[in-house]
């Protein structure tokens, strides 16, 4: 049986695009999955897609910027599963609900900040500590929060997104080395994406004078060049590898490399090529 193989696996934003990926080839490896998105019928749909009638899935509606939505649902798997809260061997969550917002600070409202940060950030914060009193009692338990390259580098026009993604990637890797300095058995990895082709952009939120479909057309057209199917695959070999940080794309390596090698001075390269794009 593989590293899947019969683990009880969490899947947040599950019902579309890297999240659906996850969990139909999670399901294609032999984890039982506990899938949840905020739209029931999107989760559902992608339930079915791993077969749910085999009784090895678990579907839910769960808005995970709520935190007693969240703990009742890491309950709820527990309950559904059984083993999950103590007796089963294995046991791991991906916390990989998002959304996006375009928008200068100026711009932007206190509510639309505050939104990004709640799904983005807090939704990583809930499932991580929701999750983790079970991963713990495993012996080889994993939790794995989804960033961004947007959580490398940041970009005029995304100050909430980027927010939120570079918070997911310090909150991440300062788990990662707490589970090592206690001795827990619970491995921790932060993904890092750089453009997929999903549905993101298209459901963006976008502040007064920002033209959405224009945002939406230059991702799709621009940014996205990896496939949900292929981001899922890297993800998953990069888990089952045990990776502190996963690079998905490669705009995603471009950007670790960049920042890598200019440190803030990139600064002074995106708001050139901005200006150039008006």
């Amino acid at each position: 049986m593989g590293y899947f193989g019969g683990r009880v696996v969490a899947v947040t934003g599950a019902g579309a695009g890297i999240g659906r990926e996850l969990a139909v080839q999670l399901a294609r490896a032999g984890a039982r999955l506990a899938l949840s998105d905020l739209d029931e019928s999107v989760v559902k749909e992608t339930a079915d897609l791993c077969g749910a009638a085999s009784g090895s899935v678990f579907a839910a509606a769960v808005d995970v910027s709520g935190r007693d939505a969240v703990l009742e649902h890491a309950a709820e798997v527990g309950d559904r599963f059984g083993g999950v809260v103590g007796d089963c061997p294995h046991h791991a969550v991906f916390n990989n609900a998002g959304i996006l917002f375009a928008g200068d600070v100026v711009d932007s409202e206190f509510a639309d900040i505050e939104r990004v940060m709640s799904v983005d950030f807090w939704g990583v914060v809930y499932g991580t500590k929701a999750f983790l009193p079970y991963v713990m009692r495993s012996d080889r338990g994993h939790v794995v929060n989804t960033s961004s390259a947007f959580g490398l580098m940041a970009a005029p026009g995304y100050s909430a997104y980027n927010a939120a993604k570079f918070a997911v990637r310090g909150f991440t890797e300062s788990l990662r080395q707490e589970m090592q300095v206690g001795g827990h058995p619970v491995k921790v990895t932060c993904v890092v994406p750089g453009g997929v082709r999903t549905s993101i952009a298209r459901t963006a939120g976008h502040a007064v004078g920002v033209d959405g479909d224009e945002v939406a057309r230059s991702f799709e057209e621009r940014i996205a060049r990896t496939d949900p199917d292929d981001a899922a695959r890297v993800i998953l070999r990069g888990v089952e590898r045990g990776k502190a940080r996963v690079l998905v794309g490669p705009d995603a390596r471009v950007v670790d490399v960049v920042t890598r090698v200019l440190g803030p001075a990139y600064q002074r390269l995106l708001p050139a090529a901005t200006r150039l794009q008006k």
